[in-house]
Parts: structure tokens; sequence; C-alpha cells
């Protein structure tokens, strides 16, 4: 594979994004790691994952330049229920999935720690959801899930003012687990794992599934609304020009149109 590497060692295995130079969600990159997810998941050694970035970043989010390649706003549609499909199987994967963060876990980077049940982050890595600097909005359940973290007051500020806060400000929300020197991230995650993987998988199992029981159909409809909203508003002239500014580091210039 390309973009994600994989291997495992006492029990737990250890996903890493590996896409120079900020490990951008492509849909290749989503495909291979729901491709590493199938090879996990019948590995019955395996009772324990970590998904952590290579490089400085866990991921700066979505490939913003594919973008420009979707065409018509059901494309859109399509493209974020795959991203949502693939981390609804990560929150729900039958073996626990911790996200270890450092540098910056942006928009669908983000999206991607969110879905995984336990985060630790470096101190000073970054958290935000940006997609409205672009006149877009999450694609990936990220207005679902970040709410349900950090409730809904604080998701809003986050969203709509796109406000970045650091992995010692996610602890305080409730974003994220713990917070360590980045030197000691990825050592204490594994510390971590291990010590889950030493528990009965079937005990193991049945908590992920108790945990999941809490989410409604509420969540759900909302997903659902998530992704069609997501390609109404790529269908905008300001989410061409914010992806545009982007692409071209500048600041956009929206109209309302």
């Amino acid at each position: 594979m390309e973009n994600v590497k994989w291997s495992y060692q006492d029990r737990v295995a250890k996903i890493t994004l590996h896409r120079p130079p900020a490990n951008a969600l492509s849909s290749s990159t989503l495909r291979e790691l729901a491709a590493v997810l199938d090879e996990i998941e019948k590995n019955a050694e395996i009772r324990a994952v970590i998904i952590h970035g290579e490089g400085r970043f866990f991921s700066a989010g979505a490939d913003i330049k594919e973008f420009t390649s979707i065409e018509s706003s059901e494309q859109f549609v399509q493209y974020g229920k795959y991203g949502q499909a693939l981390f609804e199987r990560i929150e729900t994967f039958s073996k626990p999935i911790i996200a270890a963060i450092h540098g910056a876990a942006l928009g669908g980077g983000l999206e991607l720690a969110m879905a995984c049940h336990i985060r630790m982050t470096a101190e000073d890595a970054k958290f935000a959801l940006p997609e409205l600097q672009l006149g877009l909005i999450p694609g990936f359940a990220g207005s679902q899930r970040l709410p349900r973290y950090v409730g809904t007051a604080r998701a809003a500020e986050m969203l709509l003012t796109s406000q970045t806060i650091t992995g010692k400000e996610a602890v305080q929300y409730g974003l994220a687990n713990h917070a360590f020197p980045e030197r000691e991230l990825l050592g204490k995650t594994e510390e971590m794992a291990k010590l889950i993987a030493k528990k009965s998988p079937a005990s193991i199992k049945a908590i992920l599934t108790l945990l999941n029981a809490a989410k409604t159909n509420e969540y759900y409809a909302g997903v659902e609304k998530e992704a069609e909203l997501f390609g109404e508003v790529f269908a905008s002239n300001d989410a061409k020009e914010g992806i545009s500014a982007f692409i071209e580091k500048r600041e956009p210039m929206f109209k309302g149109t």
C-alpha cells in the first residue's frame, strides 16, 4: 500500500498514515485504510489498534486539491457518505482503536480521530474543523460527533469560527483522553493499548458494543442530513471560491451565492 502502512506486535496493531507532507485523506488513502481494517479484523491475535501519522502531522484533513475533480453535488454527497461509513466502521469496530495525535488533526483528520474509541494527544497538537474557511462544512460526521464530546455551545464556536484548540485544551473539553509531551506520546499510547490487549477479547467486544448502543436514531438522522448538506454547500459559488483560495494560498472572498 502507498498511503497506509501497518504492523502488529504484542497483540497491538499500529496503523500509520503515510502520505507526506500532511497525511491528507485522499480517496485512495481512505480505501487503503478500509483494506487495513479488513486485515486487522480477521487477525484473532490482534486485540487493540493504534492509528497515528508519520512525519509532522496526524492528518491535516481531506485532500482539497482532489475536490477540484468532483463535478457534481451528488458526487460530493457520495464522497461524504463513503467517509461517514468508514468512520462509523471505526467507531463500531470490534477491537478498540486509539488515535495518537501529534502536530495537527484538522478537518477530516479530526473527524477520523473522533471516530476512534480513545484519543491520546501531544500537548501542543492542533485540533480544528476549519471547513467553513473554505465555504464548506464537515462531511465525515464531524458536525454530529463533536457536540457529543464538547457540548453544543463549544461545538458551535469551533465550527462557526474554525477555532483551533491545543491538545491540552482538547483534554479539558473532553475531546481527548490524555495529553503528553510529543516525545512521550507514542510510548504512552502503546502502554494503554497493551494494557487493553491483556483483557478478554469477548469482554472488549461486549464493552465496545455497549458503548455504541448509546447512539440514537437522531444521531444517524443527523449524519444523513450532514451528507445531504455537504453536497448542497459544495454546489455553491462560495465553495468554489473557498477551494480556489485555499489552493492559491489567499483569503477567500465569499459573496453568499
